[in-house]
């Protein structure tokens, strides 16, 4: 029997085991220019026992910023600050890829440089609000993006890309989920488009599949995973039958060798089967606990074939060691959510690992 604690081979990478830290966004890159910090470093060294780190979400561009404090990829001060990370991840043995999120309409003005503002499928504005440094804030109507400036961000995350491998970053992940841009694109409620961008399944998808597309090209589709979130609501997206989309997307992406496919999971676990069974390559899970945080029971997600990899959010947080602390059965730190975005290092490298 498969277990999470068994290698795996990914893109070419031998990873010692099958637990994920999953992208979790902490709002800490304080650096000239929205770069990563000696801290941050410090953050993805400690967690580098993991089989695999994926990181923050970065964005490839200036107008791809959603929230305060988060890093980028898209100047060389970046690719150079991002190097101190890999190399303090790969000199503990980790493997380590860049999620790369454009945040679409999700964000404000006041976060954007030299007036942009956010952008997205169509000028559907999300319901809610999003922190900045002057307080919450509501969420603005988006630019419609033209051709021309859909064409740029293809390019934007193909830059991107290549910057991340020049960083030091085993690989990346493109994040397709959670109602950022590639997600705003996939989903009808904000996606209102007639073109070829829009409109069918069809054209819904094609973004997605432009940008992985791209990207694969720019680095090789070894180095590529995408993140999908079939059904998930997270910043108000609505996708009522979505599995029509997710299997044509998948479709088309399997013409690929990607590194994986790595889902949020909704409540219906049916739509994750079927992804699963359609999906040829490397299959990583974040289960659906809501409202509890992914636990120690996930491991058996993989023990009986439902993931190949399981994606640890919070805990992984909270406890640099998790994959020894699994192992061992415990204990656990327990995650502090008033210290997750923004702050020092407490609540962010001073979890204990264990001692013995």
């Amino acid at each position: 029997m498969t277990t999470a604690f068994d290698p795996i081979d990914l893109g070419g990478k031998r990873l010692t085991s099958r637990v994920v830290m999953a992208p979790m966004t902490r709002s800490r890159a304080f650096g000239p220019g929205a770069e990563p910090t000696e801290l941050m470093a410090t953050y993805y060294a400690q967690r580098a026992g993991a089989g695999l780190i994926i990181t923050e979400g970065i964005q490839p561009s200036p107008v791809g910023q959603g929230y305060p404090d988060t890093p980028g990829l898209h100047t060389q001060g970046q690719v150079s600050a991002w190097r101190r990370v890999t190399d303090a991840v790969h000199g503990e043995g980790g493997v380590i890829f860049a999620q790369l999120m454009h945040s679409g309409r999700i964000g404000h003005p006041s976060l954007l440089p030299d007036g942009l503002v956010p952008v997205g499928p169509s000028a559907v504005a999300a319901t809610g609000q999003v922190y900045t440094h002057e307080g919450p804030k509501d969420f603005t109507v988006p630019q419609e993006l033209s051709e021309a400036e859909i064409r740029q961000t293809i390019e934007d995350y193909a830059t991107a890309a290549r910057n991340a491998i020049e960083a030091g970053f085993d690989g990346v992940e493109i994040h397709g989920a959670n109602g950022y841009l590639i997600h705003q694109f996939l989903a009808p409620t904000t996606n209102l488009r007639k073109d070829a961008w829009g409109g069918s399944v069809e054209g819904r998808i094609r973004f997605a599949v432009e940008v992985v597309t791209a990207v694969a090209e720019a680095i090789g589709d070894h180095r590529v995973g995408l993140r999908i979130a079939p059904g998930v609501p997270f910043n108000d997206i609505a996708e009522e039958s979505p599995g029509e989309t997710y299997m044509a997307l998948l479709s088309r992406l399997t013409r690929l060798d990607l590194a994986y496919l790595h889902q949020v999971e909704g409540p219906d676990r049916d739509l994750t089967a079927s992804l699963r069974k359609a999906w040829p390559g490397t299959f990583i899970l974040n289960p659906f606990t809501f409202p509890d945080i992914t636990g120690p029971e996930a491991l058996e997600l993989v023990e009986n074939g439902t993931a190949d990899m399981v994606a640890f959010g919070a805990l992984f947080l909270a406890n640099p060691d998790l994959p020894r602390r699994l192992a061992a059965g415990g204990p656990f730190n327990t995650p502090d959510p008033s210290t997750f975005y923004g702050g020092d290092h407490r609540g962010y490298t001073d979890y204990p690992a264990l001692t013995s």
